[in-house]
């Protein structure tokens, strides 16, 4: 059986005595293992690439532009056996594995320009014959780590720039679908990167630790639940890194009653059930204003979800694939459970749904759940899974305080012909990505990403103009050179 290694210092390593195995989600069965690297195996990641970082910084940034510039060409020319990997061990649908990829692309084209995006800030003659100016310097060793749900798309927001930049890279992508993780960072390689610049390591919380611990490494960045997001960053910023950790999100869509409710529906199905709503930006609560606006909602989307097609990730006729692991299905069951068992009612059940040919893949059908409440399990948590409330409100303001009271605050939208409305809603909702009639509020590369509230740990946003900044940091200097043979005298009082 293949066994997915790391990638150290420029070579594929395999040894090791703890493996993991790796599912095909849509079969159910075993399809590959990961190498599980220990504490050495990571610290030979982070020696390899601080020892790579004295010439990769002193490398023009033009030139570390130009691998970047190779890198994007090699994706693409690659990429439909990235997004083979990716359906293989993730159970995306081709499609949307290719829109995964093609997002992160951006980014990569954002990092190449970066000579650009480093130019400092000059004054002259700040004061008598002196020049002040700032640079951005890299910070040397950084890490990521990275979540199963975008194996292609999460890697490539951290590591481009960071390399742009000049840093060298330890990323630790999930374990659970390594493969095109792997891949990419090899087409990196071949894009003319040095050894040691990227590093790729399989783990586990041995190997998470390792990187938060390790003195070598300057700064973190994390995406995923937001327990762990939580640990990362304290257990980081406790050891003086640089962190910026990513969680959860529960995500509503207000639904206002002047709303072009067949666009809205048609929205609202792609961003509630593509991949399976296992993203963190997928929209999980439709907040109906007045029950007119809940009962056109949900007649529409009923009808239009009975021709939503779950299954297998090669067949582009299906709408989304499988959950990741069987124990997400069962718990994604088990929330559908909750809210019918809490009172809720139940219009488009997705429990179990059956799939020809793949009776043992973990698959949860859409779901669609009407009359959900607040104090509900289905509605305080985050489910992850292709499944879709209702919440119904008498105004827009009551629907805004739902949304302000919820512990995340990544992404949220509003559909509505209203443009006052609109602008209200997007001047005060406590969110940190909103939507005007667009369910997912995900920037493009040359902007950034990241929630309010307990659904971003950190000051600085994910890839764009804050990527900059994360991975640098601004030196200030001050320069005079006195004249030749003048001798001045001592001053004591504050230079001003």
């Amino acid at each position: 059986m293949k066994i997915i290694g790391h990638l150290i210092n420029g070579a594929i390593v395999t040894d090791g005595t703890r493996t993991q195995d790796v599912f095909n989600p849509s079969t159910g069965e075993v399809a590959k293992q990961v190498a599980l690297a220990g504490k050495a195996r990571v610290e030979d990641a982070i020696a390899a690439a601080q020892a790579a970082f004295p010439a990769w910084r002193n490398t023009p940034p033009l030139k570390r532009a130009r691998v970047m510039y190779r890198f994007k060409q090699l994706l693409e020319e690659h990429a439909e056996e990235i997004c083979r990997l990716i359906g293989e061990e993730h159970g995306k649908i081709a499609h949307d594995a290719m829109g995964e990829l093609t997002r992160g692309i951006e980014n990569v084209e954002y990092a190449c320009g970066v000579p650009e995006l480093l130019k400092g800030e000059h004054s002259k003659n700040v004061g008598p014959a002196i020049d002040s100016w700032s640079e951005f310097q890299p910070l040397g060793v950084v890490a990521g780590i990275t979540p199963f749900n975008f194996p292609a798309m999460v890697p490539l927001w951290m590591y481009p720039m960071a390399i742009a930049c000049g840093n060298c890279f330890v990323l630790k992508p999930s374990e659970r679908d390594p493969g095109s993780t792997l891949y990419i960072a090899q087409l990196l390689m071949e894009a003319g990167l040095p050894a040691g610049v990227i590093n790729v390591v399989n783990g586990d919380k041995e190997a998470v630790d390792t990187l938060l611990d390790d003195p070598r490494v300057q700064a973190v960045s994390f995406v995923g639940s937001t327990p762990v997001a939580e640990y990362i960053y304290a257990r980081a910023s406790a050891n003086g890194k640089r962190c910026q950790a990513l969680g959860g999100a529960k995500n509503h869509a207000i639904l206002l009653p002047d709303a072009d409710m067949d666009n809205a529906v048609s929205a609202l199905t792609g961003a509630a059930f593509g991949s399976s709503g296992e993203r963190c930006m997928a929209l999980s609560v439709a907040v109906a204003v007045g029950d007119a606006a809940a009962e056109a909602f949900i007649e529409k989307m009923k009808a239009q979800m009975q021709s939503l097609k779950v299954g297998a990730f090669n067949d582009k006729r299906n709408d989304f694939g499988p959950v990741i692991t069987r124990a997400h299905m069962e718990k994604v069951v088990g929330y559908i459970n909750s809210a019918e068992e809490q009172g809720a009612e139940i219009v488009v059940d997705g429990r179990h749904p059956s799939v020809p040919g793949f009776d043992n893949g973990f698959f949860v059908g859409g779901t669609l759940i009407d009359r959900v409440t607040p104090d509900m399990l289905c509605y305080r948590e985050e489910i992850f899974g292709p499944v879709l409330l209702v919440v119904r409100v008498a105004t827009m303001q009551q629907a805004m305080e739902l949304i302000d009271a919820h512990e995340y605050g990544n992404g949220t939208c509003i559909f509505t012909r209203d443009g006052e409305a609109a602008r209200y809603f997007s001047d005060n909702i406590q969110v940190g990505m909103v939507g005007i009639n667009v369910p997912l509020p995900v920037p493009v590369a040359y902007h950034s990403f990241g929630g309010w509230k307990r659904s971003l740990f950190g000051d600085l946003y994910a890839y764009g103009p804050d990527a900059v900044r994360f991975y640098t940091r601004r030196k200030t200097i001050t320069q005079r050179w006195p004249s030749a043979g003048v001798r001045e005298g001592v001053q004591f009082a504050f230079p001003s």
